[in-house]
């Protein structure tokens, strides 16, 4: 009886002591543009100004302050760029749930100017979730592309043949605004200037919200678009040696009604490449050696233009449209000179002489409505994207013997043309519970049509006939049909999402001559968890994911390029998805002046995808195939430093080990090793609005059971210094400085072993002088309503 009577007071206690606390929640935002604002610093003082908590509000501008006594008290809210802004609180006994509704926040001008002038936002921000790298600040990136943009933000790297890869993952969705887009395809991001981009998001552990595509994650490129009222834009002018011209002039317009964006680019670029190789094979017993060098003169005119607006119906009603071009005129010269001998003497010696010429044209067109409610954070959103790309390519090529005697070869030429059609349509809801749980669900079609026409041609006297049977037409159609849903809540410092998606994917794949014939339909689930807790200072994450790797269409396309008489790629139609599994532990700690950012993640892909090398007819073919699984397990470090006001320190480090296991056409592709990449990158602000940044990358040896590439290495650097009343800036830079970014792999296979050596891009020097014109004045900068585009 006396324990009953103990515990029955133990829990009256209990519930007097909770019922004297109460829950404080609200959203804070712009109190001109009613966006949220993120990351505002909230302070509850009591009557004798003793801070009772401190509390942020999430990415959604939402907080809920839990636990806080009965009393008078007051409650503060500081942001930069904003004044403060402080009301009075009183706990009141037997209230439970306090909302405070919507504070708005007014800029400060003077603090702006302050920012502006003193201080700057770090370039890198380390969010645990992802890591958002803020162009703008980046001197380095300034003058190039988004490839330069790229290969300077953590985790992710970019190869001079424009693969991206994340975390030395090539397996990795690139979007643009959130969606895909033909410019992340075939080294197409070449053309987007980098001072059309706003930031970079890193997403390594996605939730379902967003497209299950990519096993090693998800890298976002945000556009420009107008944030400040009236009329406003730049131009910024670019040359370079090699030759890299650039005009990249943008002019936009908002008032209250009308949101209208727009960037245009010119181009015209140069690029030196040197490529050799050297080559042993066995021919029955017998030795050979050959050794190719081949240089490169590429000459790239690109336009682009994207066109825009935003509509405000209202205060919840938005449309938003836009229309993207981007045309390019390629105009390629080769030379290639092959020795072969044997083990005493020259044998023979050939050159080849090529030509390319290529148009492409990309054209996308996107639509998005955003409704909002008045229940805070409610929101629908419908897009639709329209997009087609026509291309059309030609090699001429022409051939002869030089020694022993020479002789001329008949000439040859191959044309590709190719076009594609994508449709997308997609609609999103979310539906908020409570002050701390949502509920999102969202559906999504994609119908995507291409074709690919491959010709080749040999010269007979004046007539040209098919060389080599190579003459098809490949049609390949794509829908995948989604849905997903999603539930958020929080639970003290505890957060969490679940969610679920699952993907329809239908692929067909014939050409006219009816060698292909592939129809393949393949469902799945693909489950999301987000966990986390915050701590007073850090946060701790647990993240689980399921991805797939769709093969892109390069890989599928059974045509092969015929310029190098000794190596040739060809696409396998044959090509099936991979399927990923990925679990990541993340940990943000963040002092005054230094952020670390560790994370260990482990990652298993059944039915990897990797290029495998076979030997046929003394020509070394490399296609994509599918092997068993690869496992991954590693450590990656992120820090941010700022030790002084004009110093920033950025280091990066990943380390993973990794287990291959399969076979192909009767050969063990069985192999286990690891790598480590890294770089560092400073940034210094130096007197008279001088700014510098160098950035040293590396990566370490990569091997399969085929290829063994070498410690790659590369240096670039450069100066800017802001002019003319902060209206124009000047800006030199280096890449691949000294020539250091050269990549060496040795391929064995068990007659034949060869080492090849690509410089694709010389040293580049650059210089840029960008002004800014009817710059607004700080009281009424105003942040664009979002559409939900980003």
């Amino acid at each position: 009886m006396k324990t009953l009577i103990t515990s029955i007071l133990i829990l009256l206690f209990h519930f007097l002591a909770n019922a004297q606390q109460a829950t404080v929640s609200g959203k804070v935002q712009d109190n001109t543009t009613k966006e949220a604002l993120p990351y505002v610093t909230i302070a509850v003082k009591d009557s004798a100004l003793k801070t009772v908590l401190i509390g942020v509000t999430d990415e959604h501008g939402v907080f809920s302050l839990e636990k806080l006594p009965i009393g008078k008290m007051t409650i503060s809210f500081s942001f930069m760029g904003y004044q403060n802004y402080t009301q009075p609180l009183e706990i009141i006994s037997g209230k439970a749930k306090i909302e405070l509704g919507t504070i708005g926040l007014a800029t400060d001008a003077v603090q702006l100017n302050a920012v502006e002038i003193n201080g700057q936002k770090p370039n890198i921000s380390l969010k645990l979730d992802k890591k958002v790298f803020e162009v703008g600040k980046d001197v380095l990136s300034q003058n190039g592309s988004a490839n330069d943009v790229l290969n300077g933000v953590p985790s992710v790297a970019v190869s001079p043949t424009g693969g991206v890869s994340l975390r030395g993952n090539s397996s990795v969705l690139v979007l643009i605004n959130g969606r895909q887009s033909g410019l992340t395809q075939t080294n197409a991001l070449d053309q987007i200037a980098a001072d059309q981009i706003d930031r970079i998001e890193v997403i390594t552990n996605p939730s379902s919200r967003y497209d299950a595509s990519g096993s090693a994650g998800i890298i976002n490129i945000i556009l420009k678009k107008n944030k400040k009222s009236g009329f406003n834009g730049q131009v910024r002018l670019v040359a370079g040696s090699p030759n890299d011209s650039r005009l990249n002039p943008s002019i936009n317009y908002k008032s209250d009604k009308i949101n209208i964006f727009s960037n245009f680019s010119i181009r015209s670029s140069d690029y030196v490449g040197l490529y050799t190789t050297n080559q042993s094979t066995i021919n029955n017993g017998t030795p050979s050696l050959m050794n190719r060098v081949q240089n490169e003169d590429r000459h790239d005119d690109g336009k682009l233009m994207y066109l825009g607006a935003d509509y405000f119906f209202d205060d919840h009603h938005t449309i938003t449209a836009a229309f993207l071009k981007n045309a390019t005129h390629d105009n390629d010269k080769t030379h290639l000179k092959y020795d072969y001998s044997n083990d005493t003497s020259l044998d023979s010696t050939l050159i080849r002489e090529g030509k390319s010429l290529e148009k492409r044209d990309y054209n996308q067109l996107e639509f998005n409505y955003t409704q909002t409610f008045k229940q805070e954070a409610k929101k629908w959103t419908i897009n639709v994207q329209y997009d087609w790309w026509n291309s059309d390519k030609n090699w001429n090529l022409s051939t002869e013997r030089l020694f022993p005697t020479p002789v001329t070869y008949r000439g040859i030429r191959t044309k590709s043309i190719g076009n594609s059609k994508d449709l997308l349509i997609q609609s999103d809801f979310l539906q908020p519970i409570d002050s701390v749980s949502v509920f999102e669900f969202g559906i999504k079609s994609e119908i995507r049509k291409v074709s690919s026409d491959f010709l080749a041609e040999q010269q007979q006297e004046n007539d040209w006939t098919i060389y080599q049977n190579i003459d098809n037409n490949l049609k390949y159609t794509e829908t995948i049909s989604s849905a997903y849903a999603q539930f958020s809540n929080k639970a003290g410092q505890f957060n969490y999402m679940l969610g679920l998606r699952t993907e329809l994917t239908q692929i067909s794949i014939t050409d006219i001559k009816n060698t292909y014939d592939d129809k393949k339909n393949y469902a799945k689930l693909f489950p999301t968890v987000n966990m986390s807790y915050k701590f007073e200072t850090s946060t701790l994450q647990l993240n689980y994911s399921k991805r797939i790797n769709r093969p892109a269409l390069y890989a599928l396309y059974p045509f092969n390029e015929l310029t190098d008489l000794n190596a040739q790629y060809i696409g396998n139609p044959d090509l099936n998805p991979s399927y990923t599994d990925a679990f990541e532990l993340g940990f943000l700690k963040t002092w005054k002046k230094l952020t670390l950012n560790p994370s260990v993640y482990y990652q298993r892909e059944k039915n990897y995808i990797q290029d495998f090398t076979y030997r046929e007819n003394d020509i070394f073919y490399t296609t994509p195939i599918n092997i068993d699984y690869e496992t991954r397990t590693g450590f990656e470090l992120s820090t941010l430093y700022n030790p002084l006001k004009w110093l920033q320190i950025n280091v990066e480090m990943n380390f993973y080990s990794f287990v291959q296991k399969g076979n192909y056409q009767e050969k063990n592709l069985d192999y286990n090793g690891e790598t480590f990449t890294g770089r560092l990158s400073t940034q210094i602000k130096l007197p008279a609005k001088f700014s510098f940044q160098g950035r040293y990358n590396f990566r370490g040896e990569q091997q399969n059971a085929q290829t063994t590439n070498a410690a790659l290495q590369s240096i670039d650097f450069g100066l800017s210094k802001t002019l003319l009343k902060d209206k124009a800036t000047i800006v030199f830079d280096v890449s691949n400085a000294f020539n250091l970014r050269q990549n060496k792999n040795t391929t064995t296979g068990t007659d034949y072993l060869f080492k090849e050596v690509s410089i694709p891009n010389a040293a580049r020097y650059r210089l840029s002088f960008v002004y800014r014109f009817n710059l607004t004045d700080p009281k009424v900068i105003r942040q664009a309503n979002s559409a939900n585009r980003n």
